[in-house]
């Protein structure tokens, strides 16, 4: 008897728990009107963060297709690699009774009066519960598989009454309340950091300082590891994806990682040599690295020949218009899988600058960005509180009181 079955039998006797098909808890796809041509608020599917239940940024756009929604909804990507990615996201940035857009790869999932309640259900549709069936459900050739919707509308569930469902989802609620809070905090740190490094080496460049590149200040650095021939060490893997699910680096064990990988050193940055214009990828690594630290070969790796270098290398790299020069270097014949020489990074130019000024700076900015790897370890330990409560809550493994 599969987990489901025994839980929903046990939460049956104990009378609290009822078992629903989805399609009854929640509307799936609910119809709305937005006629074409119409200017709305439009949440692309790159807007959508891993696990995150805030929304980050829209557009306004014309109306020209695509699943429409409202305040209140939950969408959920239902192609491959974004579902698996955890692209499920909240919606609250409409005005009343607005109507918003988005791609036409989102299932939308909107709360029944009476009967549940449109935070539990984002919970839920983030939980193993729904998602491990829609993953399951996945179908079409490889690379663009997408969810059979009917197949998650039929999906069993077993949920509380309402109140119940209401206190699961301010339990959990509080926690990413806090995580978005302290991803905010780190945005405008590095904000401030952005601004006084304008300040000083863009606005304030000296005449007299001379033209130099990234190898007057960092060294190539290319140490291979091979995790597999140590299964049983427990590696910090940063890859790319962990960069792009919020600066978290994976624990994986040796035997769990399919490539060989390169060491990673205290105060160093990570500069993406994949699709870097794409995305902005530069990750800025100080006295966080641990041992048996690894990173994808996807990664160039920037060691400071000082330290006192590393945030002004930092600086330097990904300030807007250097990091737009660097990454429109590059090449290849797949669009999606376009990368950049490491020679383009070390041979960028960058103005030979007095040491004096350097540490300066770095005085200046050291309190900032050690308060963003503060706020980091709290996101991680929260997160993983999350992630521990999230399955447990929403299967009635862990019961709650009505007044929490």
């Amino acid at each position: 008897m599969d987990l489901f079955l025994l839980t929903s039998k046990r939460l049956k006797l104990m009378g609290e728990w009822k078992e629903y098909i989805l399609k009854d808890f929640a509307e799936i796809n609910p119809t709305e009107r937005l006629p074409k041509g119409s200017i709305a608020k439009k949440i692309a599917m790159e807007t959508l963060q891993p696990f995150t239940k805030k929304i980050s940024s829209y557009s306004v756009e014309e109306y020209k297709g695509g699943m429409k929604f409202r305040n209140g909804d939950t969408i959920m990507a239902r192609i491959t690699p974004s579902l698996e990615n955890g692209k499920t996201s909240y919606v609250d940035i409409l005005d009343i009774n607005e109507i918003g857009f988005g791609s036409t790869e989102y299932i939308v999932f909107r709360e029944r009066k009476g009967i549940s309640d449109k935070n539990f259900i984002y919970y839920l549709t983030t939980s193993p519960i729904v998602r491990a069936t829609a993953i399951k459900s996945m179908t079409g050739s490889s690379g663009r598989q997408r969810v059979q919707t009917d197949v998650v509308k039929e999906h069993k569930i077993i949920a509380p009454k309402l109140d119940e469902q209401k206190s699961i989802a301010n339990i959990l609620s509080r926690l990413d309340d806090k995580i978005d809070l302290l991803h905010r905090q780190n945005k405008i740190l590095e904000q401030m950091a952005e601004t006084l490094f304008r300040k000083q080496f863009i606005e304030g460049a000296k005449d007299n300082w001379e033209k130099g590149n990234i190898l007057d200040y960092a060294s190539h650095l290319k140490v291979s590891v091979h995790p597999k021939k140590s299964p049983k060490i427990n590696y910090y893997h940063y890859s790319i994806p962990s960069f792009d699910k919020g600066k978290n680096p994976i624990r994986e064990f040796g035997i769990d990682i399919q490539s060989n990988k390169y060491g990673v050193p205290t105060n160093c940055i990570l500069f993406s040599k994949l699709n870097p214009h794409k995305d902005k990828r530069v990750w800025l690594l100080q006295n966080e690295v641990r041992e048996h630290s690894i990173c994808s070969t996807e990664f160039q790796i920037v060691k400071p020949n000082k330290d006192i270098f590393l945030y002004f290398i930092y600086g330097w790299l990904s300030y807007y218009q250097n990091y737009k020069d660097i990454a429109s270097g590059v090449g290849g014949t797949s669009s999606s899988h376009q990368r950049i020489d490491p020679n383009t990074i070390f041979e960028y130019h960058c103005p030979v600058v007095d040491e004096v000024y350097i540490e300066e700076y770095a005085n200046q900015v050291e309190p900032i960005f050690n308060k963003q790897v503060n706020n980091q370890d709290q996101i991680r330990t929260l997160e993983n509180l999350r992630d521990t409560l999230l399955p447990k809550l929403m299967s009635g493994e862990i019961k709650i009181s009505l007044d929490d």
